[in-house]
């Protein structure tokens, strides 16, 4: 099974970036998906989730406002808009899928699943 997050890059402050992640080998489009994110030097953090409908979303208190989480599951991906980017935003992003039964999705650990980041640059 694979995640495969794209989309990272250097932008501006105040600009945008649409990150993806699709998964190979199997579907899950009946789960919960999540991005999560870590910046230099700081422990990885919950950035947003998605039920498997997409239309029950999570996100961090840092994100809210700014940055919308989707999916589309006829595609096998989910997407991270990010707009409005900030220096603080700059971190690895990692995409991650399926949440243990009773666990919540704003922890790291409760994802079965997870792909490589890939990186996001904010200059101010």
């Amino acid at each position: 099974v694979q995640l495969q997050a794209s989309g990272g890059g250097l932008v501006q402050a105040g600009g945008s970036l649409r990150l993806s992640c699709a998964a190979s080998d199997r579907t899950f489009s009946g789960d919960v998906m999540g991005w999560f994110r870590q910046a230099p030097g700081k422990e990885q953090e919950f950035v947003a989730a998605v039920g498997w409908k997409g239309d029950n979303t999570f996100y961090a208190d840092s994100v809210k406002g700014r940055f919308t989480i989707s999916r589309d599951n006829a595609k096998n991906t989910m997407y991270l808009h990010m707009n409005t980017l900030l220096p603080e935003d700059t971190a690895v992003h990692s995409c991650a899928a399926k949440v243990r039964i009773g666990l919540t999705v704003q922890k790291r650990t409760s994802y079965e699943y997870w792909g490589q980041g890939t990186e996001v640059t904010v200059s101010s």
